[in-house]
């Protein structure tokens, strides 16, 4: 299969499963739960569409098995099931176990593979396109957010154990990333500094975009 091929590239949405109360607990002080889930929707399928915008195959996944008596995302649910993207469950016990898992299993069919999070709607078509072109020549591809972590992660090769050692949720998880992949001899792109939503402020900043930039 041609390396430019689109289905030699795979993204992959990280979710939480929508549940009031679990969802953007940061944006509860100023939204309330009920609020705080709506802004998790509503970023979810704002990632979405950039993904599904690419034309690149698209998975998503879950942060555990979707649970039907919860109806919180319903609407989540029906976007997956009309566009038929496939629907997956990470595995592990930390963030960079779960994308670990993630990156390997999709690079055994697929030359490339990108994982975004659910509140990073600043990773645009553009930028994905730009993350799959620099992974011709890297073996990972870090977006970096302007809170220390990344927006995005893609791989063309993964190392057991490179994303050991993280302490994730700190200022310091994308330096720290760096520095264990190049311990263990991978080769990283940096792209551009993006931003994702976490706090009150980062949701305004989100609400506040042109809707064609939304």
């Amino acid at each position: 299969m041609p390396e430019n091929h689109p289905s030699s590239t795979l993204l992959m949405q990280f979710a939480k499963w929508p549940e009031q109360g679990r969802v953007k607990t940061r944006l509860m002080p100023a939204l309330g739960p009920a609020g705080a889930l709506d802004a998790h929707v509503r970023l979810t399928l704002t990632v979405l569409d950039n993904l599904y915008t690419t034309g690149y195959p698209v998975q998503f996944w879950w942060d555990r098995a979707p649970d039907p008596s919860c109806t919180d995302g319903e609407v989540i649910v029906r976007n997956l099931e009309l566009t038929g993207l496939e629907q997956k469950v990470q595995q592990g016990a930390n963030l960079g176990q779960r994308m670990f898992a993630a990156l390997q299993v999709a690079l055994k069919e697929h030359s490339r593979a990108l994982i975004v999070g659910s509140d990073c709607p600043s990773v645009d078509p553009q930028y994905i396109r730009e993350a799959v072109l620099k992974l011709s020549e890297a073996d990972v591809a870090l977006g970096p957010s302007e809170d220390g972590g990344y927006v995005l992660i893609g791989a063309s090769r993964v190392v057991p154990g490179m994303l050991d050692g993280i302490d994730w949720g700190t200022p310091q998880v994308l330096a720290q990333t760096c520095a264990r992949l190049k311990e263990l001899g991978l080769r990283v792109h940096l792209l551009e500094p993006r931003w994702d939503v976490d706090e009150p402020e980062d949701w305004e900043r989100f609400t506040r975009l042109p809707l064609s930039e939304v």
